[in-house]
Formats: structure tokens, sequence, C-alpha cells
């Protein structure tokens, strides 16, 4: 994805040979298996994004029920504004949480690669969603899991693996089920227990955060702020006053 100025980009792809003026925002799709070559006529800036060929497969099998799958090569300039903003998403989510954005990070990759099968693939079919809802007990499974390891990084296929669903059609289901994901929920979830432990004062702020699975009191500053209102230092002072 080009995220930097104009410029000529000149590429061989399998032998093929193209020439494109690319504009910021444009993108391009390469299969992992074909040779490639780049050359540009000035400084500019790309944004890369590098996806397993054993996960394009799996998540084939899991949405699609086939892993016949094969990328059609987009070597033109391409305009797509979903794998735009699940691009920056990312991007974002990495800068702000790095490694720490485990569940965030699968839930876009797989919406990336659902995305990417349905509309530049051999095997392009649409997509089956699938409809109701989580069953009560289902989601107190769910909801105890996530509390349960609030310190870890969990990831999307654990969540998915607990109601027997593919990691993308969990995420789909629990965002219509709550009207946000499974990543947005977590973060609420640790906002909650950081408050409680903040209250009970036995723990520094530093090891609130490690507590419940901030990679640092920085990151637990940004979200505890975003969701409450104050930081974790006024707020535990506030109850302190009441």
């Amino acid at each position: 994805m080009n995220v930097g100025k104009p410029v000529w980009l000149e590429q061989a792809v399998d032998g093929r040979h193209e020439t494109a003026y690319s504009l910021p925002g444009d993108l391009a799709i390469y299969p992992a298996h074909l040779s490639q070559q780049f050359h540009w006529d000035k400084e500019v800036e790309f944004f890369n994004l590098y996806l397993e060929p054993s996960f394009l497969a799996q998540v084939g099998y899991d949405v699609f029920g086939g892993d016949r799958f094969e990328l059609i090569p987009q070597l033109t300039s391409l305009c797509d504004p979903l794998v735009q903003q699940i691009g920056f998403a990312l991007k974002t989510s990495l800068e702000i949480d790095g490694k720490n954005s485990n569940l965030y990070a699968d839930s876009m990759a797989h919406a990336l690669v659902v995305h990417l099968l349905s509309r530049y693939s051999t095997n392009s079919r649409q997509i089956e969603i699938i409809t109701g809802g989580f069953t009560q007990q289902q989601w107190k499974q769910i909801v105890d899991f996530i509390n349960a390891n609030l310190d870890r990084n969990i990831s999307l296929t654990e969540l998915a693996e607990i109601v027997r669903l593919s990691p993308y059609h969990f995420a789909h289901l629990f965002k219509k089920s709550t009207g946000i994901s499974p990543h947005q929920y977590l973060i609420h979830c640790r906002i909650e227990r950081a408050k409680q432990l903040l209250v009970l004062g036995n723990l520094s702020i530093v090891e609130v955060a490690q507590a419940v699975g901030f990679a640092s009191q920085g990151h637990l500053n940004l979200h505890f702020k975003r969701l409450v209102g104050v930081t974790p230092k006024i707020f535990r002072s506030d109850r302190k006053n009441v």
C-alpha cells in the first residue's frame, strides 16, 4: 500500500512486467509463491502486509468450506477502501499496543483474508453469515474465560474454540450480539478489573497494568482515560477522598 507520495513503479512479477503510476492509497496484491522485483523513481513509503499462505488456506476452509484458494495478482493500482482501513487499523494497533494486541490483530487479519478470498481469489464466492446469537451458557463460558485470562494476550482462535465457531464467524457474531468487537470488550473488562484493583490499593499502578494484561503503565493510562475520563492516578486519589 502506497502511504507516501505519487511514484512511477516498475515491477516484474512471475515474469510479467508492469509500469504504473502509484498514488497514495493505491494497493497491489502479490501471491507469496511468485518471483517479485520492484523499482521506483524516487523516495516513497510503502506499507506491506504479509499473510502466511497456510493462514489463508485455514481461513478459506473455516469460512468457505474449501482449501483450493489462490489469490489473483493485482499488479496495477488497486483502490479498495476496506483493505486500506484494515491495513491502517493494524498499523495503528501495533504502534499503540505493540505485541499486546493479539485479539485485535487476529480479528483484523481474519476479516482481511475473508475479504481477499471473496473478492480476489480463483474461487471467489459469497460469504455465508451465521445468524442467531450466543446461548446464555455460551456467553457465560466466553465471559468467564476472558475474566480468568485478563493478564494474557488472548487470541481470537481461543475464544472461537469455546463455542466451536471459526474465528471469523465468532468475531462477527460477537459484535452482532454485543455491539462491540471482542477486542473492545476485552479492553472494557481489563479497565473494570483495573478499577477494582486501584480501589483496593494493594498494588502500584505499574503492577495493576501488568495484572490486567496491559503492556505498560502508559497503555493502561491511555485506555483508562479514554473509557473512564481520568487517569488511574486521579481515579485512585478520588476514591481515597470519598
